[in-house]
């Protein structure tokens, strides 16, 4: 892998892991457009760090709820920073489930699926609607609206449905106010794309996932690229969630939507 093609893949991870249009329905699309495959053994293991990073611009945006989190975990009592790592535990089980047992068939069951991928991002579209009209409230997240965002980010695992529209959609619509929901969704998956990334690398450690030899250089590129431009979305989103802005989202997908069923037909 070049340069400059670690520089794209690392700017288009940036912006599709916060930014709620499906990075994985847009690769999808992409690869059947191609008439490629999946990605190659390289790009896998580039994924790692590009997940590396986005993971790590959450972490820098969020440092400061972070740090309060753990303060109030080892003051060992039933406080809201304890509450509220209890409820990222929940989420984290559908998620996990889905991840451990379904994500092998879902992929195949959507590979050069592009009807599919179609539809699921029109589905994105009209959550990313119904979230933008729901009422503003100033709800906090309990234990069983986490599990039901959780259930929404295990659905997001198909290709088409963004993890974080999926997410924040279903905490708006629960009445969650949309600040706490940007930031539940946002913090909620770090512990997922961390155990993601410990998961992939011990394949590539074990010899179950083949990786070519290639330079340092486009990994540490396309990780900053990431980075950087993972700090930019993940601000960007935040502000429109609380303006109620997704509707520009929600037209994106679905014309994407629409024209990926379109050109299934054609």
């Amino acid at each position: 892998m070049s340069v400059i093609e670690a520089i794209i893949l690392g700017i288009i991870q940036g912006l599709t892991e916060f930014l709620p249009v499906s990075s994985s329905g847009h690769l999808t699309i992409a690869e059947f457009i191609m008439g490629g495959d999946n990605l190659p053994e390289e790009n896998k293991l580039y994924m790692v760090f590009l997940h590396g990073a986005t993971a790590l611009s959450t972490i820098v945006i969020y440092r400061k709820d972070i740090v309060s989190l753990f303060k109030g975990l080892f003051k060992f009592a039933w406080n809201d920073e304890t509450k509220f790592i209890t409820f990222i535990a929940l989420s984290m089980i559908p998620a996990a489930i889905a991840g451990l047992f379904f994500e092998d068939q879902i992929d195949y069951f959507f590979e050069g699926e592009l009807t599919l991928v179609g539809l699921m991002l029109i589905i994105t579209s009209l959550l990313l609607v119904l979230a933008d009209r729901a009422k503003k409230t100033h709800k906090k997240v309990t234990g069983f609206e986490a599990i039901i965002i959780g259930v929404a980010q295990a659905v997001a695992i198909a290709p088409g449905i963004s993890r974080s529209g999926a997410t924040i959609s279903t905490s708006v619509l629960l009445g969650i106010d949309r600040d706490k929901a940007a930031r539940f969704s946002f913090l909620m998956v770090i512990p997922l794309i961390l155990g993601k990334m410990l998961l992939d690398l011990k394949d590539i450690f074990s010899g179950e996932m083949q990786v070519p030899e290639t330079s340092a250089t486009p990994l540490i590129i396309g990780f900053i690229a990431a980075f950087v431009v993972g700090l930019f979305a993940c601000r960007w989103m935040i502000a429109l969630v609380k303006r109620a802005k997704l509707t520009y989202f929600a037209i994106y997908c679905f014309v994407v939507g629409v024209g990926a069923l379109i050109y299934t037909m054609v």
